[in-house]
């Protein structure tokens, strides 16, 4: 079996979408499959200008074919050789796996394959979400009624990462079938100091609780919210110490520097870009209590990474595993309002043994189902039943039913 992977993007600065097909891709592999990413060479700002283009490379340790961008509008990435490549070579492959909505890459390959008779899958990403819908809407609906309805309506299977996520296909009207399939976390190598470094790195009193805001900087995931938040508890003479560690576009991450500075929140608080590695490992199990009160987040790999690190959160009905996360007991929902979010986070800033207890709970229970090797063992048995015509396996992993 040869399957290739469509994604717009792999820059590292995207964080969790990277990180999730490059792991996803190299769970696969163990299982047998001949598995390929096709993308652009897209960085955001610029390009990755260190990778060859219109060529099969190995890039952190999976095969990927990088195609020069042609414009960047927004997430969109046209790429006119990428076109002329999967027209010419789509037939080299069983099936493609495409990940995002309303970007050229995944709708160019869905209509290619659809052309050439390539069997096809769709991550959707949380673009269904009535939030995200609601973002640019009325572009949204033209490129619906002219791509996406039909892209969708033709796909093997739609790959969903909640059970909300699925229930959003289904709202917007698709048809086939659908696999509800969670994400993956590897489980970090523990270090046994963490939270003595982390707080001689950034000069933090042992005394003081620290709160870690850890995804991209971007208005989705509501990074202001939690600054105005705690701006009130520190009116209060709460204690804490934030940590926000993510990158974003150069203009939002100013305001949210000039917020905090506005907020009296300076000593309090620091800035420290996008980590990986170490560095991240450090982070998440060097910190408190880990906060996210986004709008909309189809899974969260971010809340995943930090209950896997046993580090208790906070997060909103947006996230789409929220009601994983409150079955497993490992962490507070709130609706993303100052007053909710303040009352969650002093509850726990304030309670040492509960952020322990919840912390406990999470890494349990993120181990027990948020396993890349059991996620790769489903999705390669759905990849066997599209190929073989058969219906699909039941690849839900109900975490509804789980009991703690």
């Amino acid at each position: 079996m040869k399957v290739l992977h469509v994604i717009p993007s792999i820059s590292s600065k995207l964080g969790g979408p990277t990180q999730v097909v490059l792991n996803l891709v190299q769970a696969l592999q163990t299982e047998g499959i001949s598995i390929e990413i096709a993308t652009t060479n897209d960085d955001i700002e610029g390009v990755i200008s260190d990778v060859p283009l219109c060529q099969l490379v190995e890039y952190k340790g999976v095969p990927v074919w990088f195609f020069p961008r042609s414009a960047r509008m927004k997430e969109f990435l046209p790429s006119i050789s990428f076109t002329s490549w999967l027209w010419q070579n789509i037939q080299n492959y069983d099936i493609l796996d495409n990940h995002y909505l309303f970007s050229y890459l995944p709708t160019c390959a869905a209509m290619i394959a659809q052309w050439q008779q390539v069997p096809y899958t769709v991550r959707t990403m949380g673009q269904l979400a009535p939030w995200a819908l609601a973002q640019s809407k009325i572009k949204k609906q033209i490129y619906s009624n002219t791509f996406e309805r039909r892209n969708l309506a033709h796909a093997a299977a739609i790959h969903s990462t909640s059970v909300g996520e699925m229930e959003d296909t289904i709202r917007f009207g698709v048809n086939p079938p659908k696999i509800v399939l969670p994400l993956g976390v590897h489980p970090p190598v523990k270090i046994a100091d963490a939270k003595h470094q982390i707080r001689h790195q950034y000069h933090i009193s042992e005394q003081v609780p620290i709160v870690l805001f850890l995804s991209r900087l971007h208005y989705k995931k509501r990074p202001e919210l939690l600054i105005q938040t705690l701006s009130h508890l520190a009116a209060q003479q709460q204690k804490f110490y934030l940590i926000l560690a993510g990158s974003g576009e150069p203009e939002y991450v100013q305001s949210l520097h000039e917020m905090v500075a506005s907020l009296n929140l300076e000593q309090q608080t620091s800035f420290v870009g996008f980590v990986s590695g170490y560095e991240k490992d450090l982070l998440l199990q060097g910190s408190d209590l880990f906060v996210l009160p986004t709008y909309s987040e189809n899974f969260g790999i971010a809340l995943a990474e930090a209950m896997v690190s046993g580090l208790p959160v906070v997060t909103t009905p947006g996230a789409q595993i929220a009601p994983e996360i409150a079955q497993a007991k490992a962490g507070i929902i709130v609706e993303g309002e100052i007053e909710a979010l303040k009352a969650a986070i002093a509850h726990l800033l304030n309670s040492p043994q509960l952020r322990h207890e919840l912390g406990e709970n999470g890494r349990l229970f993120a181990l027990k189902y948020y396993s890349w090797q059991a996620i790769a063992q489903k999705l390669a048995s759905v990849y066997q039943a599209i190929l073989n015509q058969e219906p699909l396996p039941d690849p839900i992993i109900s975490m509804s039913t789980y009991s703690y």
